[in-house]
């Protein structure tokens, strides 16, 4: 997406949303998107891609009345996709529906009864204007978008005239439906990202059974002092960011919006002196670039109407006054202190969680509720003093590279695969070869499915039901979009864009003047089919290519910066907190760090062995795709690069610094457990960093046939019987 580059989580969710409106049986899906995930940018790229395939589609996304959502929508979709067609209620009306139309409707505005901004003409109108799209051969698909305020049958009303393919529900608040498609974004994700705040501290520093005069005072107080401390730390790291307090009043409140403009007043905050906002539907003072980062006003006054799609990532305090609300509506304003406003974390506890300050206990144990149902098994830990001070050099990205040019990638992925299935000059002797692997040839496409009368199907039934091929014949403009998907599928597996991928594809089977090289010669009808029809084959055989050893150095000097790495002072682990037995590892660099992370055996295995070992003094274990932790650069064989994130960093009594990375090792039939088809990459970029560092290190893996743990830092091999793997009571 121009201007945006999309984050590995959103990316994922883009490929998994084209995949269940093209090829998917359900109609409708629901995806929960943790507020601050980026949902419309989620959103923006999905539509991108499925019209690029799908010329004729137009896209309907229906917004909720409140806070002009559609508006805001609509402006990002203007800023980031100027080449898009969308369109408002009004353009809809007035010009009709054009293939490749996003339009952005607020369905009060054609359902609300009384509501006069769509007269009954208009509204007339508005259905012809969607018959007259059908009647050219459009097609809709709908996103409704803060889904949980859109359960209405008026909201209804217009999907059914609609009649849309799919229709895209989307909330933070979604819940499971068994006849629809869900698609669930982890909060741990968003969280690693830096996106949004690693926790949410509630009531800190409130004093228990203590006899209050004034109770909203007493929040406000915390609250300011909170802020204080918060807007210090900021200007102490030279950010300027002026964090902001929200007071959330109940409706129909207006007593109580006096008083506390009254305490406000006291203390020195004003609408006079600019310090002071409130954002009411039915008054407004000082909104006007609240989101600014350094926007003046200190704290706003709201209630729930601009609880929706409102984006303010400098508010990091919530003082919720009390109330009876719905529990979706407090999830949904708990997201708006959530966000980062820098979209990173700064490895500092005061600015990377948000506060709330709230006496309203049935408010407080939803919050708990609702974020313990996605992290009931995450537990928050502190770095111990003693390792604050700890450093070490980190590699990061200094630019993104696409890696190498469409000829050159094309040729390492050939050559790879000429070397694999012994590829000569003749193309009917190589497409003899690839049938003999299992690839499938022709013009139709192939899919199995199930021919029975199932009324219960579990693990068992599913292997004994009846199932048939059947096949269709190529049409290049119906199947254009399932092509899309194929191609996706590879390039998402491969971490190249869609585009580089589809240019190989073509240059090695496309029969076309202009490519030369070519293992085989098909049409363009048989082309689709081959790739639609062989897509979990090419998947593999092409990540196995761009899987070889890299050109490591050649993109190094120019691609590669190099950065300072602290343990973050605070983490968030998953643990299993239904496991016997549980005790904290005291080598571990973090306070109260359990023995019951949920991990992988090898990784399970090392840290007791850390732990117990006299031989070593402390261990860390690192994180994965978030700029916190430790990273080195590597280069695939195409030219893409990728960070790789070791498991381990230890020192041993020695006082000698350790990067560890611990994989799958082997079974007790001698087969090998690593999944990791890249480890021979990172193998070569650890050897190569830590001699460039003085550093020791090793990759560590588990033996069942003896149920210890082998060390390699010599040649990496997978069967772990040679001379290189070695106990590691030997080593550590």
């Amino acid at each position: 997406m121009q201007g945006i580059e999309l984050k590995e989580f959103q990316q994922k969710c883009v490929n998994k949303l084209l995949d269940v409106t093209t090829v998917g049986k359900k109609r409708e899906v629901l995806l929960q998107a943790p507020t601050g995930s980026g949902k419309t940018i989620i959103l923006l790229d999905y539509i991108q891609e499925y019209i690029e395939e799908n010329k004729n589609t137009i896209f309907v996304w229906l917004t909720p009345g409140k806070g002009n959502l559609e508006e805001q929508s609509r402006s990002k979709m203007t800023k980031y996709l100027p080449n898009m067609n969308s369109k408002s209620i009004a353009d809809v009306l007035l010009g009709g529906f054009e293939a490749g139309d996003t339009a952005f409707i607020n369905w009060e505005t054609i359902t609300k009864k009384g509501n006069t901004a769509l007269k009954e003409a208009e509204r007339k109108n508005l259905f012809e204007r969607i018959d007259e799209a059908y009647n050219r051969g459009y097609n809709f698909i709908v996103i409704v978008d803060e889904e949980h305020l859109n359960k209405t049958i008026k909201a209804e009303s217009i999907i059914d005239y609609l009649k849309p393919n799919y229709i895209v529900r989307v909330s933070a608040t979604t819940k499971k439906n068994k006849e629809a498609e869900f698609i669930q974004i982890d909060e741990i994700d968003v969280i690693n990202e830096g996106l949004i705040t690693r926790a949410i501290y509630i009531n800190e520093n409130v004093e228990n059974n203590k006899k209050l005069n004034n109770e909203h005072e007493y929040l406000i107080d915390l609250a300011l002092e909170k802020q204080k401390n918060i807007r210090k730390e900021y200007k102490k790291n030279n950010i300027n960011v002026n964090p902001m307090i929200i007071i959330q009043v109940p409706n129909n409140s207006d007593d109580l919006i006096q008083q506390i403009e009254d305490i406000l007043e006291n203390k020195g905050y004003s609408y006079k002196n600019k310090s002071l906002a409130i954002w009411l539907n039915e008054r407004k003072e000082n909104i006007e670039n609240i989101s600014e980062n350094n926007a003046e006003p200190v704290l706003l006054i709201m209630k729930e109407a601009v609880s929706t799609g409102w984006d303010c990532p400098r508010a990091k305090i919530l003082v919720k006054l009390r109330s009876n609300m719905s529990e979706n509506f407090e999830t949904q304003i708990i997201g708006r202190i959530r966000r980062m406003p820098q979209a990173h974390h700064y490895n500092n506890l005061l600015l990377d969680n948000c506060y709330l300050y709230t006496f309203d206990e049935k408010y407080e144990e939803t919050i708990k509720q609702e974020l313990g149902n996605n992290a009931k098994d995450v537990k928050i830990v502190f770095l111990k003093d003693q390792f604050k001070d700890f450093t070490l050099t980190k590699q990061i990205k200094n630019s993104d590279s696409d890696g190498f040019d469409d000829r050159e990638t094309f040729r390492i992925i050939r050559d790879y695969m000429i070397k694999k299935y012994k590829f000569t000059n003749k193309k009917a002797d190589n497409k003899t070869i690839l049938e003999a692997e299992g690839y499938i040839f022709g013009n139709t496409i192939e899919n199995t499915i199930v021919q029975d009368k199932i009324i219960k199907i579990d693990t068992d039934e599913i292997s004994n039901a009846n199932t048939i091929n059947v096949k269709s014949i190529v049409n290049t403009s119906k199947n254009g979009i399932d092509l899309r998907h194929s191609i996706g599928v590879i390039s998402s597996k491969i971490g190249m864009k869609y585009d580089r991928t589809r240019v190989v594809l073509e240059r090695m089977f496309l029969k076309r003047k202009i490519f030369t090289k070519k293992f085989i010669d098909l049409s363009l009808i048989e082309f689709y089919a081959f790739i639609i029809n062989n897509e979990d084959k090419l998947k593999n055989d092409f990540f196995e290519a761009v899987s070889q050893e890299s050109r490591q150095t050649t993109l190094k000097s120019e691609s590669i910066k190099e950065v300072p790495f602290k343990i973050p002072e605070m983490d968030i682990i998953k643990y299993d907190p239904n496991m016997k037995d549980t005790n904290i590892y005291e080598k571990n660099v973090y306070k109260d760090y359990p023995n019951s992370t949920k991990k992988y055996r090898s990784e399970r295995m090392f840290e007791k062995y850390c732990n117990d070992s006299d031989k070593i003094k402390w261990f860390y274990k690192n994180g994965e795709h978030s700029m916190d932790y430790f990273s080195i650069i590597y280069v695939d064989a195409v030219g893409k690069m990728w960070a790789f994130y070791p498991d381990y960093i230890l020192q041993d009594c020695e006082g000698n610094t350790w990067i560890i990375e611990t994989k799958g090792g082997e079974n007790t039939e001698g087969e090998s457990k690593n999944i990791d088809i890249k480890v021979e990459n990172k193998f070569a970029v650890l050897k190569d960093y830590a001699e460039k560092n003085n550093l020791k290190w090793g990759f560590v893996r588990d033996y069942d046939k003896n149920d210890s743990l082998y060390f390699c830092n010599t040649e990496y091999t997978e069967k772990m019987n040679g001379d290189n793997w070695i106990n590691l009571k030997e080593i550590l």
